[in-house]
């Protein structure tokens, strides 16, 4: 959004800010949620490269397939460890991992 708009929404009345300000995240509960969503959509990206059904890759790491949707719908009650041992399976490396990691951190520094 330009300044000019912001200014004539704050001139308005209106609060202007992003999902963070509204739910009153801070900067590290901001990076996790961000970290958990670009490994999420990686997960999904992962597996259909890879041709494989969410109930495969369900069996495969021990799970459902309803509990792989929610990893990938970036579901809050899914564990990191679980989203990098899913990628894991689905055939993603430890280093494609990193950088997924590293470019989610690049994201949020901008």
């Amino acid at each position: 959004m330009d300044a000019q708009k912001r200014k004539r929404l704050e001139a308005a009345g209106w609060s202007v800010g992003d999902a963070s300000d509204f739910l009153g995240l801070s900067k590290e509960e901001t990076a996790l949620v961000e970290l958990k969503l670009a490994l999420s959509k990686r997960l999904k990206q992962q597996r259909l490269s890879q041709q494989l059904s969410q109930t495969v890759l369900a069996k495969q790491i021990g799970s459902s397939q309803s509990r792989v949707a929610k990893m990938e719908a970036g579901d809050p009650s899914v564990s990191l460890d679980l989203l990098v041992k899913a990628l894991l399976f689905a055939g993603a490396t430890v280093s494609s991992i990193g950088e997924e990691i590293s470019l989610s951190a690049r994201v949020r520094e901008r």
